[in-house]
């Protein structure tokens, strides 16, 4: 197809404008671009591996098509960022008494920093090509991966996240939706070759194939979107990860290319690189709010974000930290609550072992009072 001259400029205007706000990597896609996508998401449904993400079964078929989103989109300018780090985010592991947090997430919230940048683009399409325009950051029911693979960004790897030859693993994506026509780029090509070493990477097996997950087992899920208490088998595998996990992305073999983000760009939180646990045991709730203003932490709200950390405190094997999480056994939160219990019995368990009769007479919540009979059940297979 022969490019216009008006088509051409506009896409030069797109191209210049993406890299003074920031963006890394910028491609064009047609909305019907994505053809295998629908199916594959309904499967995804289908198995149930979406966990409680109940947003996605209900924005199944807008999310499958961009055209049922938005019936006049006729061109997707789809948008890359890079944030990747200056060192290994795996090796804050070994410091059991840290708090790992998610490499994204040490940043302020990509969301606000990019909408923003988004915006001013989309505004120089319209005052350029006329028609109209639609921003998208992740948060509305747009399949970014995919479409980013259709533009040319790179591909969707073994660990379902996308993957660039240039930039590797780590890429924030964003979406413009026009009405103007722009001559689509070529889509990349799957490089993983026989490589496994983002499957392999997972700590809880989150994987059931190359090119799935199920997200009822991996970190993200687990302490992000998950609202109840984090199951049993998992909770020794999540280790100190308060926030996220790296693993599978930071293990992807292309990341020799990526290059490090600019601190600058993605206006990043040094006081959330190494954050003690002993200091985030003692979070109220107006704390939190303060600790993590313009993060995307904030939105999981304190008492799932203590849930995490007294997980971390249970794997710490540091008995400098039963105090507070003994502390927490009161708190108000029945989630927090529950956790305290599990990371309690880790520390000390006879301790936890003379509170439970006590406990299980006061207490009403039932997911608490598992948690204290999960205890006094063990107590009395080792009597």
């Amino acid at each position: 197809m022969r490019t216009s001259t008006s088509e051409a400029r506009l896409r030069a205007l797109i191209d210049n404008e993406a890299a003074r706000a920031g963006f890394d990597a910028v491609g064009v896609v047609r909305p019907d671009a994505i053809p295998q996508a629908p199916e594959r998401l309904r499967q995804f449904v289908a198995d149930g591996f979406h966990g409680s993400m109940d947003w996605i079964t209900e924005t199944l078929e807008r999310r499958a098509q961009p055209s049922v989103l938005w019936p006049e989109v006729r061109s997707i300018v789809v948008l890359g960022m890079n944030y990747g780090p200056d060192h290994d985010p795996r090796g804050i592991l070994a410091h059991k008494g840290i708090g790992a947090i998610s490499v994204y997430a040490r940043n302020r919230d990509y969301h606000d920093v990019i909408k923003g940048r988004l915006k001013d683009i989309a505004g120089k399409i319209v005052a350029r090509a006329g028609g109209d325009v639609k921003v998208f950051v992740d948060t509305a029911p747009v399949m970014e991966k995919p479409l980013a693979q259709a533009a040319g960004l790179g591909w969707q790897g073994k660990h379902t996240n996308l993957v660039s030859r240039n930039l590797g693993s780590w890429l924030f994506l964003a979406t413009i939706f026009t009405t103007a026509e722009l001559e689509p780029d070529e889509a990349d090509v799957d490089r993983c070759g026989s490589c496994r070493a983002c499957l392999d990477a997972c700590p809880t097996n989150a994987f059931p194939a190359p090119y799935r997950i199920d997200a009822r087992r991996c970190i993200s899920y687990l302490t992000i979107e998950n609202k109840g208490p984090i199951p049993q088998e998992f909770r020794a595998a999540i280790g100190n990860r308060i926030y996220g996990c790296d693993d599978c992305l930071a293990a992807c073999p292309w990341n020799k290319f990526a290059k490090t983000a600019s601190e600058a760009k993605l206006i990043a939180r040094d006081d959330l690189r190494e954050p003690a646990l002993a200091d985030l045991l003692t979070l109220d709730d107006a704390a939190f709010r303060a600790l993590f203003s313009g993060s995307p932490i904030k939105r999981i709200g304190r008492d799932r974000f203590l849930r995490n950390v007294l997980i971390a405190a249970g794997n710490s094997a540091d008995a400098g930290l039963l105090c507070a999480c003994r502390d927490l056994l009161s708190d108000p939160s029945s989630l927090v609550r529950g956790a305290a219990i599990w990371a309690v019995a880790r520390l000390d368990a006879d301790l936890a072992t003379s509170l439970c009769v006590p406990a299980i007479v006061e207490e009403t919540d039932p997911d608490v009072l598992a948690e204290w009979r999960s205890i006094s059940s063990l107590s009395k297979v080792h009597a």
